[in-house]
């Protein structure tokens, strides 16, 4: 569902810059200028993420993580302007399905632990596309989810999760390893609460997910239709009641791996967990927290 929706939104928005195009080259007479007009999307893009750096800098300036430096963040903010384009104008609107899911391990005779791959707020499968030929390279068995509807309570999704672990269980004989990207840490941790499954779980991995809520957006309205949305912003209620039913033995399964450069998970250390594992990677955006090599690595590592 996702996917078609991005490829509705990046066909409005090759129309409206041909017409951008036409009406610059009409009212100028100039190529040049109508050529450069293309670049006002991307433009727009930058700023937006530029805005969220800023809004990072000044959220975060009395944080207990140390605060990135000018030159980590002004490479962040370039590395997820390239990032955005990449994911949300190509993997995830047409490349979500390139790769399919792999629950068994090839050789039957011996038993590997499996992987749980879950994306995070509006995104899809399309998200771990450079995990895929990885896992597949070491013989992996794994299953990423799509948490759908897009907008839903993240309550909504712990069936979809319960589903998947169970296949992979069922699969290689061995709980699996879950890994979730940003909101989808939040729904393993509603699925958990809801379900009593932790020994369903190997350990828990999350990157760059709002624990505590994120400020990025406080300067929005709440919208009746944007339930995730809500319930992540910081201190919620639905948050709040999350925590309390957590104990300090579940936390312990919690791997939070988190950024000092995350331009949607702000104040930064909301994306640590009390109790758990918490591993702070430096000078990398939101989404750059994915496909960083040495963050899979280390998160692959805990399958032993």
């Amino acid at each position: 569902m996702l996917a078609r929706g991005l490829r509705l939104i990046l066909g409005v928005l090759l129309l409206l810059a041909v017409a951008i195009c036409l009406a610059v080259h009409g009212y100028t007479g100039s190529l040049a200028l109508a050529a450069i007009s293309w670049l006002i999307f991307p433009v727009v893009l930058g700023v937006v993420l530029g805005s969220q750096f800023v809004a990072l800098a000044f959220v975060s300036r009395r944080d207990s993580v140390p605060q990135a430096s000018t030159r980590q963040m002004l490479g962040a903010w370039r590395s997820e302007a390239w990032l955005a384009l990449l994911i949300f104008g190509w993997r995830q609107a047409f490349r979500s399905d390139a790769y399919a899911d792999q629950p068994t391990h090839l050789d039957s005779s011996t038993s590997v632990r499996g992987v749980l791959l879950v994306h995070g707020f509006v995104c899809n499968r399309g998200l771990w596309n450079d995990w895929y030929p990885v896992l597949r390279q070491r013989d992996i068995p794994f299953i990423a989810v799509d948490l759908e509807p897009v907008f839903s309570s993240i309550d909504h999704y712990s069936d979809i999760l319960n589903q998947a672990v169970a296949k992979l269980d069922a699969a290689t004989g061995m709980k699996p390893l879950v890994i979730c990207h940003s909101m989808g840490g939040l729904a393993v941790r509603a699925w958990l609460a809801r379900t009593n499954a932790d020994e369903k779980v190997h350990r828990i991995v999350t990157l760059g997910s709002p624990h505590h809520g994120t400020r990025a957006g406080d300067n929005f309205p709440q919208l009746p239709g944007l339930v995730n949305a809500n319930q992540m912003r910081f201190g919620s209620d639905w948050l709040a009641l999350l925590g309390q039913q957590e104990s300090m033995e579940r936390r312990r399964k919690f791997v939070c791996i988190y950024s000092n450069c995350d331009n949607i998970v702000t104040p930064t250390s909301s994306a640590m967990l009390s109790g758990a594992d918490n591993r702070h990677f430096p000078g990398i955006p939101h989404l750059a927290l994915v496909l960083d090599p040495t963050v899979r690595d280390q998160s692959l590592a805990l399958l032993a």
